[in-house]
């Protein structure tokens, strides 16, 4: 038996226990890269041309008298051919993509002309790199993490863990879903889930 899908909301909220969800496919505006999100220029801009395209998208929508909708937060994949550099914690070599979730209200077409606009107005390039993409992760188990980005090492290992005790394998990308906004939040503070699909 095909287990339910979780709801949308419930995906966004999680416990300090690990726990397994069913996850719907999502449609999502991504943008990929590669290196330290804290020293790398590209990664500023991708998250720049993100924000720019998901609130123009979300004032176009409204304009045009659609359903009002908030911007989702900001999600991020992240993987490297050694996964032990996220335990390591050697961010030259991830692997990332940042995305915000869309609602089918967004088009393809409003997404083509907003990025255009936002690499032209808004003199951000890196929106013409932006796509939009339906993810589907299924079977997965995801957690909270409160606390500084640099300390996720110990709570991934025990979702890994979770997953293995479990009789299970990882299978897929490690996500990042980012309830907090770190610059306006102390690093002690910020809560992020922690999602790892997996299979049997």
């Amino acid at each position: 038996m095909t287990p339910a899908h979780d709801s949308i909301q419930a995906l966004y909220k999680a416990s300090s226990t690990p726990q397994s969800v069913v996850v719907p496919e999502l449609r999502y505006l991504m943008i990929d890269g590669q290196g330290d999100p804290n020293t790398s220029a590209a990664y500023a801009e991708a998250l720049q041309a993100l924000y720019g395209v998901s609130y123009g998208a979300r004032f176009a929508v409204k304009k045009a008298g659609g359903e009002v909708f908030k911007v989702s937060p900001l999600e991020g994949l992240w993987w490297s051919p050694d996964p032990e550099v996220f335990l390591t914690g050697d961010r030259s070599q991830w692997l990332w993509t940042m995305m915000i979730r869309q609602p089918d209200s967004v088009t393809a077409d409003l997404v083509a002309d907003l990025m255009e606009q936002v690499a032209t107005k808004k003199a951000i390039p890196a929106a013409r790199q932006l796509r939009l993409e339906t993810l589907a992760e299924g079977t997965a188990a995801q957690v909270l993490y409160l606390g500084p980005y640099t300390g996720e090492g110990p709570t991934i290992q025990g979702l890994h863990d979770f997953i293995h005790q479990n009789g299970c394998q990882l299978d897929g990308k490690h996500h990042e879903i980012y309830l907090g906004d770190p610059r306006r939040t102390a690093p002690e503070k910020l809560r992020t889930i922690l999602r790892q699909p997996y299979r049997a």
